[in-house]
């Protein structure tokens, strides 16, 4: 579906209209999937209604463990729960950022009235207030956009954060991005704190991480400039996105997919270098009979229940090979059409 808001629009009239969602009698929830571009996202939201609302807090539905993330939380301060904080009745009105209510099943029950993204629009999204724009690179630079519309220059804190989370969403404009992106970047740099910058991104490795990498590296398979690997069970999902990463970096890798099994469920993220073949497109392909999948032209995600595995192979999940059920799949649907 279409946003409400006219692409036409201008960032003013956009600005002018957000405000009048929340009145100053209402206690505004933020969701996320917590990382660096939805918090500092959330963070800026937060800024744009001080003193015009009741109060606003911050609920993330997912558990923070990537040491960089920890780093980010701690260094800049930001104030968050866990949604198992939350209590309804006491919210009046709700937002989503750098999201949509059909990413993640936590999400499900909540009545939107605002939703602010940057990815790929879902069908039958409502809401009172709906802005995305697909083509940026980082939810941040949609809210810098707001912000300066209002005429708020950015405390360092939060300019810190919001020029971390385009810095991150974007891998250093190597991903997917717009000018929009560069735009932002270029101006909250002149507010940014550059040392805690560099702190945050210094403490993205531990020794955990490296013998998760080192356990990824025997395991790795690359074939036709595809580096696949599958982990088995993890404690942590973000451990699949560090190895995809990871392995974006080997000169011989055009694309990284890195499986694992999570909470009852598979777990696949992607990533890819190049321009004719989406990521996104291939996850929706390769996985979006079975499950949740979608993403960005470089970097996708999919989450596949291991039940509904079971019942499409007619087997017992521990007769299943589900790092072969991810490469015939994305061989299969996917990669062989791109």
């Amino acid at each position: 579906m279409e946003s409400p808001l006219a692409k036409s629009m201008t960032i003013a009239e956009k600005h002018r209209r957000l405000l009048q969602v929340v009145g100053t009698k209402d206690v505004l929830a933020i969701l996320v999937d917590a990382d660096p571009d939805a918090l500092a996202s959330a963070m800026a939201l937060k800024r744009l209604f001080w003193r015009r609302v009741k109060k606003v807090e911050i609920y993330r539905i997912n558990k923070v463990d990537r040491a960089d993330n920890l780093a980010f939380i701690k260094l800049l301060n930001v104030r968050n729960q866990h949604i198992r904080r939350l209590k309804k009745s006491r919210i009046t009105k709700w937002a989503l950022v750098d999201s949509q209510p059909d990413h993640n099943e936590a999400f499900s029950g909540y009545p939107f009235d605002i939703i602010i993204d940057h990815h790929p629009i879902s069908n039958g999204l409502a809401a009172g207030f709906i802005d995305i724009k697909e083509d940026y690179g980082a939810n941040t630079t949609i809210m810098t956009e707001y912000l300066k519309a209002a005429k708020i220059n950015p405390s360092p804190r939060l300019a810190t954060a919001l020029f971390y989370g385009i810095k991150s969403d974007t891998n250093n404009f190597v991903r997917n991005s717009a000018s929009a992106d560069m735009i932002a970047f270029r101006y909250l740099y002149e507010y940014a704190n550059m040392n805690i910058i560099e702190k945050i991104e210094s403490s993205e490795i531990t020794t955990r991480t490296l013998s998760e990498i080192a356990l990824a590296i025997q395991n790795l398979t690359v074939s036709k400039q595809t580096a696949i690997v599958h982990m088995g069970e993890v404690d942590n999902p973000d451990t699949l996105v560090i190895i995809a990463d990871f392995f974006m970096k080997l000169a011989e890798a055009t694309w990284s997919i890195c499986s694992g099994v999570y909470g009852g469920k598979l777990i696949v993220c992607i990533r890819n270098v190049g321009f004719r073949r989406d990521a996104g497109k291939i996850a929706r392909e390769s996985f979006g009979d079975i499950g949740r999948a979608g993403g960005h032209a470089n970097m996708a995600r999919a989450e596949i229940s291991l039940s509904d595995i079971g019942s499409l192979k007619k087997q017992k999940l521990r007769t299943i090979d589900l790092g072969q059920f991810v490469r015939t799949r994305m061989v299969k649907d996917g990669l062989s059409k791109a």
